[in-house]
């Protein structure tokens, strides 16, 4: 009733869609989020920018339906979670390259990636193994980086502090940092780097962070039938891990994390109807862990992971149809002293449809073709559906499959507080939405209610407060939500003028999930699974110099864990400069994310920002 009210008090306007004209990049079809049929959330790069927040991990927070839990700010480390998934059921990706670490999820948002070089994210809730392949149970994230047509500076420095003092060491907390990014564009070809560094002796104790993060792309036009893309990153990563994992057993804990990614790409276009697109990618990982950083010899941890992956998709464009199909190749290796030296491969085949039955109403289908060499056959089908019924309005449905294999972690680990199973089964996951979407230039708004069907779901249980994790596959895992969410420019509503801008933004996720766990065991994720989620953003511009932003959230969980979290961001604008004060945490709530790590208290930042277009 509260959707209906609000879609109610806006008035229709006849112009073009605004975000019906954003195109969702996916690897094969590629469709206008108005042609879209499943749960898209898009994070656009005038949200980005407008946010108090220093990281990608710390963005993704203010995604409807993604719950990322922090074991550190600043990019730290960080699991994600789509819809009260676990972090191994979620598939990332930058541009389409899947960056997901086959050692453990805890490592997935450990990406090359400063803030300066996104443009925007997309986030698909829902089994996606029609597009994406494995890994994709719960749904992903689609990191898109800058396409640049001009030549283009830009650099950031902050400095923070929650003014309070490390006991240990009468040293106050404090954090700084610098982003930097340059590109260089001409018609036919561009080129981007783009650096990043965040530093701080932390927030509690043994909490020290420092990271370092380099990135590359370009794309070249060869003629009107051939272009070229490439990208490059590396990012290196080194914390103080106390109670990340072993609580309390490990408050001397630190970690090191290096992750490295490589993608060449071709992009043929031999005739108007097809797309013929090979792509290769490469994914190395590092991961340091010492236990005890005064001894460690005691117990010290390091994994190598690299990843081989090569593709080839293609699409096909009918009068009022795409087809596509595609090919993937995967090749995952670990060389580790605790897990051993394994290896795994996958091969994947694709197969997708689209047809447009008239300008109001398209339907989809695929299916995902897998063999893996530790797990053998199964596909994943899906099927999608939308009819746009008035102009503004667009009501769909889909029904779709999704799989994620075991990590390393899952079967092989051996350490102080946790164990591996060598027997694990992949998780399956079936999943239905139908959802309602109301677009227009002032308010765009969406409302879902879907059920995910969780098969073989892994959980690290164990049988009493003094006994080790370790992973079991339980027999179903039933998840029930819905979800809604608008986009409300205030001010072109109330027809201001250009000298002033205010939008609001909310989204509300609902989630009841039923988790079959017996009786005699303690479970991971029945204590962390989200029951509540809520979003709300407030962006605005005065004077076109003055930005007020607030960003507040609020998360709970089946345990009744729950919190809420503002953040405030006060800058001001003097033709390419911007001077900005980032106030997080204001209520200075405490909070634990995950596990037994508490998150910093109220934190002030300064910063300036320099963004500039030059010939």
């Amino acid at each position: 009733m509260c959707f209906v009210l609000i879609i109610s008090s806006a008035s229709v306007y006849a112009q073009k869609q605004e975000m019906d004209s954003v195109i969702i990049v996916e690897n094969r079809i590629q469709a206008l989020y108005g042609n879209h049929n499943s749960n898209i959330q898009i994070l656009n790069k005038e949200q980005i920018a407008a946010l108090p927040v220093k990281s990608v991990n710390e963005l993704l927070t203010y995604v409807a339906g993604v719950d990322i839990r922090q074991r550190g700010p600043w990019g730290t480390q960080s699991d994600v979670s789509i819809d009260g998934s676990t972090s191994d059921q979620v598939l990332l990706l930058i541009d389409g390259v899947k960056v997901s670490d086959p050692q453990t999820g805890h490592n997935m948002l450990n990406i090359p990636i400063p803030i300066a070089a996104i443009d925007h994210i997309e986030v698909l809730r829902g089994p996606a193994a029609r597009i994406y392949g494995v890994n994709a149970l719960a749904g992903t994230i689609n990191i898109i980086t800058n396409n640049p047509k001009e030549n283009r500076v830009f650099a950031q420095a902050y400095v923070g502090s929650s003014f309070t003092k490390d006991t240990s060491t009468g040293a106050t907390f404090y954090n700084r940092g610098i982003q930097a990014a340059a590109t260089l564009a001409s018609e036919n070809q561009s080129h981007t780097i783009s650096f990043g560094q965040d530093q701080s002796n932390g927030y509690r104790y043994n909490t020290r962070m420092e990271s370092y993060r380099l990135f590359y792309q370009n794309k070249i036009k060869l003629n009107e039938k051939n272009s070229i893309e490439t990208m490059g990153g590396f990012v290196s990563n080194a914390f103080g891990a106390s109670l990340f994992y072993a609580a309390p057993v490990d408050p001397e804990a630190t970690e090191h994390v290096q992750t490295g990614i490589a993608a060449l790409g071709y992009h043929w276009k031999p005739n108007k109807r097809w797309t013929i697109t090979p792509r290769v990618s490469y994914r190395y990982n590092n991961d340091d862990y010492i236990f005890i950083r005064q001894k460690p010899d005691y117990y010290h941890n390091v994994h190598e992971t690299n990843v081989l992956s090569t593709e080839l998709n293609a699409t096909y464009q009918l009068k009022n149809a795409t087809a596509a199909i595609g090919a993937e190749w995967r090749d995952e290796h670990i060389n580790s002293n605790s897990l051993g030296k394994r290896q795994r491969d996958n091969i994947g085949f694709f197969g997708e449809y689209k047809h447009y039955c008239s300008k109001k109403l398209n339907i989809g289908a695929g299916i995902y073709l897998n063999q893996n060499s530790d797990y053998g056959f199964q596909a994943f089908p899906a099927i999608d559906a939308g009819y746009r019924f008035l102009p503004n309005f667009k009501i769909f449905t889909s029904a779709s499959t999704g799989q994620r294999l075991p990590t390393f972690t899952d079967l092989y680990y051996v350490g102080p507080s946790n164990i591996g199973n060598p027997y694990l089964k992949p998780e399956t996951a079936t999943y239905g939405e139908l959802g309602l979407q109301f677009t227009q230039p002032i308010l765009e708004a969406k409302a879902i209610i879907f059920a995910r069907s969780s098969q073989n779901f892994i959980d690290w249980t164990r049988n009493n407060d003094t006994a080790k994790w370790q992973p079991q596959n339980y027999q179903s895992v039933t998840t029930k939500g819905a979800s809604i969410s608008l986009n409300y420019k205030l001010s072109r509503n109330c027809n201001w003028s250009d000298d002033y801008e205010l939008t609001i933004a909310a989204n509300y996720t609902w989630l009841n999930q039923t988790i079959n766990v017996t009786a005699d065991k303690i479970s991971k994720y029945n204590i962390d699974a989200l029951r509540n989620q809520l979003n709300i953003s407030i962006r605005s511009l005065w004077f076109k110099t003055l930005q007020i932003n607030i960003a507040t959230r609020y998360l709970q969980r089946i345990s009744n864990n729950d919190y809420t979290v503002l953040d405030v961001r006060i800058g001001y604008q003097i033709k390419q400069w911007t001077i900005y004060s980032d106030l997080n945490n204001l209520l200075d709530t405490q909070y634990k994310e995950i596990g037994s790590v508490p998150m910093p208290g109220r934190w002030f930042s300064f910063g300036v920002k320099f963004d500039t277009v030059w010939k």
